[in-house]
């Protein structure tokens, strides 16, 4: 079993649309970045890489080349299942949590894990996503950025069957 840590943070930025673990939600601000910074699923795919001993996300996907402009990150989420996948690695289960003020994610969570859950070709029972707020402290509690953690652990399978 390898385990693996992510944490990723984004600002709001008027005129962006809201991705979390891949799902649009209804909100005045989006988050800013190069893909469609969806700090959930980059919180996971850090935490991926990590526990596969690979480079982060901005190695993989750097933010200097034009094809990853507005990209989901749900297509990035697949390119890293692809590298584990070539080094006989899979899911176990995930763990993350996003730390926002604002928007509530609740009502969008079981969406959030069957996106995950299709992706990483993995039981959505094995993955957990919670959310908290900043309790109104520091730029999240300001609703200026939204962040995340990702915890993951991932196994290595036998391809000699």
């Amino acid at each position: 079993m390898f385990v693996g840590l992510g944490y990723d943070v984004h600002a709001f930025k008027k005129g962006r649309k809201l991705f979390l673990g891949g799902v649009e939600i209804a909100n005045d601000m989006g988050l800013d970045g190069h893909s469609d910074a969806d700090v959930l699923l980059h919180a996971l795919m850090d935490a991926l890489l990590g526990a596969a001993g690979l480079n982060d996300i901005g190695h993989f996907f750097p933010n200097t080349d034009e094809q990853y402009k507005d990209i989901s990150s749900l297509k990035l989420l697949c390119c890293v299942k692809d590298e584990l996948s070539k080094r006989n690695f899979e899911l176990n289960n995930a763990d993350i949590t996003v730390i926002a003020q604002t928007p509530m994610i609740y009502p969008y969570i079981d969406k959030m894990k069957e996106n995950i859950a299709f992706r990483l070709d993995a039981p959505r029972e094995r993955i957990a996503i919670k959310a908290t707020t900043n309790e109104h402290l520091g730029f999240i509690g300001r609703q200026e950025a939204i962040a995340a953690l990702a915890c993951v652990s991932i196994k290595k399978y036998d391809k000699s069957f």
